[in-house]
């Protein structure tokens, strides 16, 4: 019996059992391999992509920012009390506000008002280019998602009336919010800017992300719009498209005014 419990007593102990940390040091080790491949992948990406003629315009573009933006959104873009940041707006932001006339603002106001443009389309992009070298933001869309031949009118209709129709009236013909705001006339407006206007949301208008609309869907949506520019109104008399509270002033006017004119003449007649 003594020989027995000495033989148990100096067994020795099993050495394949792992550490309770080891699979937490597994994971922490694999993640730290995965995400420095990615970032050495990711920054190799960049630097092909980033060639002397895109320094070059990030350059120019810089020289026109600090010349007609700083003012009002700081030198470096991190804005300022007479200009919000735009480290993070991206690209399709800046081709939209300046593609569009509404920056530079001509004055202060509830929001900036669509004038002529005050750059050409080279220093546009440069100005693009330099405000997302900044930081990621929305990118100006591909040429494939703004052919409005390729997208469906009807589906663009179905979302257009869910998501814009409240704000922009059903036909696009704009409308109006509170505080001296407004939601703009979409018609005329090119496929390319009614894009980034989803992407980015100017004013008062939220972002309609790619969770939220896809970018097929985004391209229907332009589609049902050039639709409607393209075919006039099957009813006749379209009164600007502002829906039925013009169409029913114009009959409170125009129509109760006929008959009383009509019922003057008739009893007029009689006498």
């Amino acid at each position: 019996m003594t020989t027995i419990k000495k033989t148990r007593a100096h067994r020795p102990s099993k050495t394949g059992r792992r550490h309770p940390l080891a699979s937490v040091a597994l994971i922490a080790i694999g993640l730290l391999f995965t995400g420095g491949a990615y970032a050495a992948f990711s920054t190799s990406t960049a630097v092909a992509t980033t060639d002397a003629s895109s320094q070059q315009t990030i350059a120019e573009g810089e020289k026109l920012f600090a010349a007609n933006c700083a003012t009002c959104h700081g030198l470096s873009a991190q804005g300022s009390t007479e200009g919000p940041s735009l480290i993070g707006v991206g690209a399709a932001s800046v081709d939209f506000q300046v593609g569009t006339g509404r920056m530079p603002m001509q004055m202060q106001g509830p929001q900036a008002q669509k004038k002529p443009v005050q750059f050409t389309s080279e220093q546009i992009a440069a100005l693009a280019a330099y405000v997302a070298s900044l930081a990621p933001g929305p990118a100006i869309p591909a040429a494939e998602l703004l052919d409005a031949a390729a997208g469906d009118a009807a589906n663009g209709a179905e979302l257009f009336r869910i998501n814009c129709a409240m704000c922009h009236n059903v036909a696009g013909a704009g409308g109006a919010l509170t505080e001296g705001k407004f939601a703009p006339a979409i018609e005329n407006v090119s496929a390319q800017h009614i894009y980034e206007a989803m992407i980015t949301g100017p004013q008062n208008m939220p972002v309609f992300n790619d969770m939220n609309i896809t970018p097929e869907d985004k391209r229907d949506i332009i589609t049902y719009l050039k639709y409607v520019e393209d075919n006039p109104s099957p009813g006749g008399l379209a009164l600007g498209s502002l829906g039925p509270v013009a169409e029913g002033l114009f009959i409170w006017i125009f129509g109760l005014g006929a008959i009383v004119a009509l019922t003057v003449w008739i009893t007029a007649k009689s006498n």
